[in-house]
């Protein structure tokens, strides 16, 4: 596949993930590298939905990692329980944040962030990485999202 998106301009947003995801499989189709496959996820997330902030956090070492992502540059390392991401790691499930500011221990790598979601990546039911996505508006995600991103999340092999 070329490495150029076809961009839905649908206010739909289950349109616009059904779009994006036969794209995001031509994109992983054949690549064994995370890195890459990651760094490409997040790429083609931020081109259709211009969000704020789009990236990966891996699990090494009971913490928290930054990896690939696009937006403005991002906390590096996040403990277990910790912010957003460190809570859906230790819960093990999605997280839907309306007003992060309204999150209890919520970890302010930008103040433009105002709404946020992390899904945990599994392999063999272990938490593996965490997606997280930021935007500046407020109560941007719900569970159209949580239900395409995670099935986004599971085109990933570890």
């Amino acid at each position: 596949m070329a490495e150029d998106l076809n961009i839905t301009t649908s206010t739909d947003k289950a349109e616009q993930y059904q779009s994006l995801i036969p794209q995001i499989e031509a994109l992983l189709y054949g690549e064994p590298d995370l890195v890459a496959n990651l760094a490409n996820i997040c790429a083609a997330l931020k081109e259709q939905f211009k969000w704020f902030w789009v990236g990966f956090y891996l699990v090494k070492n009971d913490e928290l990692v930054l990896g690939p992502f696009q937006g403005p540059v991002a906390c590096t390392r996040i403990g277990l329980g910790k912010g957003v991401c460190g809570a859906a790691w230790l819960q093990q499930k999605t997280l839907v944040v309306a007003d992060v500011e309204q999150f209890p221990g919520h970890i302010a790598c930008s103040s433009l962030s105002k709404s946020e979601i992390v899904i945990p990546l599994f392999k063999n039911d272990k938490v593996m990485a965490v997606l997280d996505v930021d935007s500046e508006e407020l109560d941007q995600f719900d569970e159209t999202d949580a239900h395409y991103l995670e099935a986004i999340v599971k085109l990933v092999n570890f």
